[in-house]
């Protein structure tokens, strides 16, 4: 595949705080002499060569390197034709190796390509090749591998701190307290006294 390898998109997204490390910058815009487009071409290869990027990141990066616009659309325009740039696949494979590492959901997927240069519709779909069901289920696994961590608190405690979790994460308020209320009752746990903050907890989402 042109765009890049699914083992070097994971690893670049499992960077830290979902960032891309970089590579090591060219010092300074190109020499006077030098093709614009040609330099445009290899500042391009450099960066993907370390990771996929996005039509809008790559650009960036061109603009720092004072490329002229003109050579960087040419450069970029044909990047795009022969599928070195491709933002819904990279939005694809985003989605999918976010989700799965890191358990995020669908509105802090779209929120994450939307910083990235991702425009909206293009986000959207992306982030819907996702299954509710199985955002659901990562969800649950979400709680449970946290719900011992959090024994000793008090219920409501225990409560406001596995919703924030999954809020922090992307996930709806009523879905975050279901499932928190559902797994804590699974271990036993009286919840019948418990008053649901959802107006709370929709300020972290």
């Amino acid at each position: 595949m042109a765009f890049g390898s699914r083992s070097s998109f994971d690893r670049s997204s499992r960077s830290r705080g979902g960032r891309d490390r970089e590579p090591p910058e060219v010092d300074g815009p190109p020499e006077p002499e030098a093709d614009p487009e040609s330099v445009a071409r290899q500042i391009c290869l450099h960066q993907l060569e370390f990771a996929p990027r996005t039509r809008a990141e790559l650009a960036a990066v061109l603009a720092k390197k004072g490329v002229p616009d003109d050579a960087a659309e040419a450069v970029l325009g044909r990047f795009a034709e022969v599928g070195l740039i491709d933002d819904a696949l990279f939005s694809e494979m985003w989605v999918t190796s976010r989700h799965r590492g890191r358990g995020l959901a669908g509105r802090a997927l779209q929120q994450e390509l939307r910083r990235k240069g991702v425009d909206d519709e293009t986000a959207r779909e992306a982030v819907g090749t996702l299954d509710p069901e199985q955002e659901e289920a990562t969800a649950r696994a979400l709680v449970q591998r946290k719900l011992s961590s959090t024994r000793g608190l008090a219920t409501d405690a225990r409560v406001r701190r596995l919703a924030g979790m999954l809020a922090r994460k992307g996930y709806g308020a009523g879905l975050a307290f279901r499932i928190v209320k559902e797994e804590l009752e699974q271990e036993g746990t009286d919840t019948r006294a418990l008053i649901l903050d959802t107006d709370g907890l929709s300020a972290l989402e």
